[in-house]
């Protein structure tokens, strides 16, 4: 259903375990990230009432992850420490088409965040899958089904816009682009992405 075109090295799930505390930072500040960008989308685009009413919605469910994930912090003592840059993000952002027309520049929005929310879904389940803490199991595997629907909303969104074959062939050049990503990113300990 997620498309990605190349799985998680599967040693990322034993390193992130390793270091749970800076995983749960990070993803805390990748929920904040995911709040922003949809606020942002609705600041841009308030005429697609679509658009608005489904990023109000999303808004709201991953400001809620956000305080979850705050709330798995606590309970185990950690801190929310300090924002990292997200390499993975950086370079999907680089990808989006400048000039031209501006429903090329939406689309590539839309399909960003679409990815994003597909790569998150996709570590979700290896951590549901592969963590011994039952909790962060539990927590991981609830996350994971809430990412898919995000990746499915987007996707749908740029098809109530924009024709579905467009919005098909940008997406297959995004998977590609992404797993390209992935392929030259540096695995990291600290980073959910």
């Amino acid at each position: 259903m997620l498309g990605l075109k190349l799985p998680t090295d599967p040693r990322w799930v034993n390193i992130a375990e390793k270091n749970i505390e800076d995983i749960l930072v990070d993803h805390a500040y990748c929920e904040q990230k995911a709040a922003s960008s949809c606020i942002s989308l609705i600041v841009q685009y308030p005429e697609k009432e679509k658009l608005v009413a489904m990023m109000t919605e999303v808004v709201a469910e991953e400001w809620g992850h956000f305080e979850r994930v705050l709330a798995e912090l606590n309970k185990r003592g950690f801190k929310l420490g300090r924002q990292r840059k997200d390499e993975y993000v950086i370079n999907l952002l680089k990808h989006i088409r400048k000039g031209g027309h501006p429903n090329d520049q939406f689309l590539d929005k839309l399909l960003v965040c679409a990815l994003i929310e597909a790569r998150s879904c996709e570590r979700f389940r290896l951590l549901s899958e592969e963590i011994a803490d039952n909790d962060l199991k539990k927590f991981y595997y609830e996350l994971m089904i809430s990412e898919a629907n995000h990746y499915v909303n987007f996707v749908n969104l740029a098809k109530e816009y924009l024709p579905e074959e467009v919005v098909k062939k940008r997406l297959d050049e995004f998977f590609e682009i992404e797993a390209d990503i992935i392929l030259n990113l540096e695995m990291r300990s600290d980073r959910m992405h």
